[in-house]
């Protein structure tokens, strides 16, 4: 039977290294002796581990003289080694080689038949190496490797080529892979809004940038000027969000859960839409009937110019984000009775405290705005930023009815999409002196992502269907 098999060979491999500490382990009891002996039962339960694996799948090797693969005979061959990294370390398997009549192709159906044909770590290794560098970059994620006393610590390229086929094969699959965690995910209870969201942060990618203006910086002691291979472009992240009531002696609701979107920096971003009307779609079937459902955005322009031209939004209210309100209604203030000044204080403080509680509130501004200039006389800078503010209020009166959105205790805030930027895009992708391509950049999105997104188990189910299957 392979599991005798697999105890005689973890049993031999445990005691042989263990015996490797008999000596110092007659010795006194001290800290130092102490975390010897834990290192060696590590080392001892990882060789076991390792030999015990073995076993088990070199006892699934055929015997067989011929093999039929893909409708081809192939004949046997020669018997070869070869090491794959698994949750034990590192370890040599022995298997058959077969080869068909014109000696043009090989293959190996043990390492077919367990998923390993085109593959040196394990699928296990594989899911740890993603979950990492969703958080790390690959040299972080070899010393966290290796100060967690793993077994196995993948080089920092292989963790890179790990996380580029898991990331292809999830976007090569990707709306097979979405409703199996959209369905997984399912929705909690008491959900009394769905508020989708969308924001953008600049990432450096490894491309042309615009050439700078003036007199190119020349290198000291190689001549010539250094030319621009980098370049900031936006990209975008979105989040869908669920919010139920609002707590006994709160002012906001309670937001249940988020699920995020997000995209590499792309014209028009054409696939971020996409995937973010996907979610949004998502939420609205699965939210139950009554629900408010609202647009809720900071005040830039081209994201409110999407939203109105895209007929998935027309029955969503829609909401600019309040804090971002607030600081043009700061740079209002100051614009007016200057920085720093008491009136500003006093100006800003009223109109903030109206916009959360009047109806009319962006009205009256508006009016107090075209007092105040006239009255105080601003001299011509003042009175373009003053400009500016009327501006945007103007623009976005119609989106700023904040006193209904509390009375109704729905929120006026769009939280979860600016800390998308801050953590899925920011904190991972904007680390110093990193430069991205879109498709490197875009696997490891892709992977915190559906981190963030509380998403990550059923993701990995799908992928590893996919991986079997292939």
């Amino acid at each position: 039977m392979i599991i005798d098999g697999m105890v005689a060979a973890a049993v031999a491999t445990i005691k042989q290294e263990l015996e490797r500490f008999a000596d110092e382990a007659e010795a006194d009891l001290t800290a130092g002796l102490a975390e010897r002996a834990t290192r060696a039962v590590r080392e001892a339960v990882s060789a076991a581990g390792r030999a015990a694996f073995r076993a088990f799948i070199e006892g699934k090797e055929t015997a067989a003289e011929r093999v039929v693969v893909e409708g081809e005979e192939f004949r046997f061959k020669y018997v070869c080694e070869k090491s794959f990294l698994t949750l034990w370390g590192k370890e040599a398997f022995t298997r058959r080689v077969y080869q068909n009549a014109s000696d043009t192709r090989s293959v190996v159906p043990l390492d077919r038949a367990w998923g390993m044909e085109k593959h040196y770590l394990t699928l296990e290794v594989r899911e740890s190496v993603a979950f990492a560098l969703a958080h790390l970059t690959p040299v972080e994620a070899v010393r966290f490797f290796k100060k967690c006393a793993s077994a196995y610590v993948p080089h920092a390229t292989q963790m890179k080529q790990a996380a580029a086929e898991v990331g292809q094969a999830l976007r090569a699959h990707e709306a097979q892979v979405l409703a199996r965690v959209q369905e997984a995910q399912g929705v909690p209870e008491g959900v009394r809004a769905v508020v989708a969201s969308a924001d953008g942060a600049n990432v450096m990618m490894r491309e042309a940038g615009a050439a700078k203006r003036g007199r190119p910086a020349e290198r000291p002691g190689l001549g010539g000027t250094q030319s621009e291979d980098t370049a900031y472009r936006n990209a975008m992240a979105g989040a869908v969000s669920f919010y139920g009531a609002v707590p006994e002696g709160a002012k906001t609701p309670q937001r249940l859960s988020s699920v995020y979107t997000s995209h590499m920096p792309e014209q028009r971003a054409v696939t971020f839409k996409r995937k973010f009307e996907a979610e949004v779609k998502a939420a609205q079937a699965q939210a139950p009937e009554g629900a408010v459902k609202v647009v809720l955005c900071d005040g830039a322009r081209p994201l409110w110019k999407y939203i109105e031209a895209t007929p998935l939004f027309e029955d969503y209210e829609r909401l600019v984000d309040f804090w971002h309100v607030a600081e043009h209604l700061s740079l209002a203030a100051e614009a007016l009775f200057g920085k720093g000044t008491q009136e500003a204080d006093r100006w800003y403080a009223k109109y903030k405290g109206k916009l959360l509680e009047e109806d009319d509130a962006v009205e009256a501004l508006l009016r107090s705005m075209a007092y105040y200039e006239r009255a105080l006389g601003l001299p011509a800078a003042r009175r373009q930023a003053l400009q500016a503010q009327r501006t945007f209020f103007t623009r976005n009166r119609t989106r700023m009815a904040y006193a209904d959105f509390r009375r109704r205790g729905l929120p006026i805030g769009s939280g979860p999409v600016e800390a998308a930027c801050k953590t899925l895009l920011k904190a991972r992708m904007c680390q110093s002196g990193m430069r991205w391509t879109t498709q490197g950049g875009q696997n490891i999105l892709d992977l915190r992502t559906y981190v963030k997104s509380n998403r990550w188990d059923p993701m990995w189910e799908a992928y590893k269907e996919l991986a079997n299957a292939a």
